[in-house]
């Protein structure tokens, strides 16, 4: 044990990532960044009072009203011991600059902030994949506002047009959720995106409903991908960084 003396101060500890999560009700399995069981460190969930699953696409979008419960949500997990900040929904986008500069410790709204990267790790020979939840509505600010602009080489494919998944994450008008079903989505989506744009070398994932099916995706494609679960786990290890054993082997 190491020698040293421990400030207290909170009724409790140990959620290393705080999670901004939409107001709905819609099945969450593993894999989900609604589901606990998602992640090997502690999380901790702090719903969005009034922000239903279509904030990004109902009659109000990203209003300034919206944008203020946010920020107040991101610094009640702060002030109860997060030590960075996620969230349920890749359009949050919009708001990651707003809510990192009102908090003192890390925000990662979006697995969209991972696209300029990705892109640069292929080098401008291919082309990133986007898989979204809407897309007719990712553009503009939703973009801009984490460094996607017209430099980077992209394509979207939207899940607009699904069933399966458009009514349990979007509508929330079906109660259950069938995962081989939207399994089949994904891939299909995945499919046609590269069919139309065959120098995709990379996928994200803009939703947090589908990391479930990347490893399906990245099955039968041969694409990688990146989604908000393995960005909470990179930013949850420079949260507590490996501690590496001195013997070299």
């Amino acid at each position: 044990m190491e020698n040293r003396e421990y400030e207290g101060g909170r009724p409790f500890y140990g959620d290393a990532v705080g999670v901004l999560m939409l107001d709905m009700g819609a099945p969450l399995i593993p894999g989900n960044v609604g589901n606990a069981m998602s992640y090997n460190f502690p999380v901790r969930y702090k719903v969005l009072k009034g922000v239903p699953s279509d904030w990004w696409c109902d009659e109000i979008g990203p209003d300034e009203s919206r944008c203020q419960i946010f920020i107040e949500a991101a610094r009640e997990l702060e002030a109860e011991g997060c030590k960075a900040i996620t969230s349920g929904c890749g359009f949050f986008a919009i708001y990651q600059q707003r809510v990192a500069a009102a908090v003192n410790i890390p925000v990662f709204l979006s697995p969209l902030l991972m696209v300029p990267m990705v892109s640069r790790m292929l080098g401008g020979s291919g082309r990133v994949g986007i898989l979204t939840a809407g897309g007719n509505h990712l553009k503009g600010d939703f973009l801009k506002t984490v460094g996607i602009d017209e430099s980077i080489k992209y394509a979207i494919g939207g899940l607009d047009y699904t069933e399966e998944f458009y009514n349990v994450h979007v509508t929330c008008t079906k109660k259950t959720i069938n995962p081989a079903k939207m399994e089949a989505e994904l891939v299909d989506t995945a499919k046609k995106l590269i069919s139309e744009y065959p120098d995709i070398k990379c996928f994200v994932f803009e939703c947090s409903d589908i990391p479930p099916y990347a490893h399906a995706v990245t099955r039968e494609t041969g694409i990688p991908v990146f989604d908000f679960i393995g960005l909470a786990h990179m930013v949850a290890r420079a949260i507590n960084p490996v501690i590496y054993p001195e013997f070299m082997g």
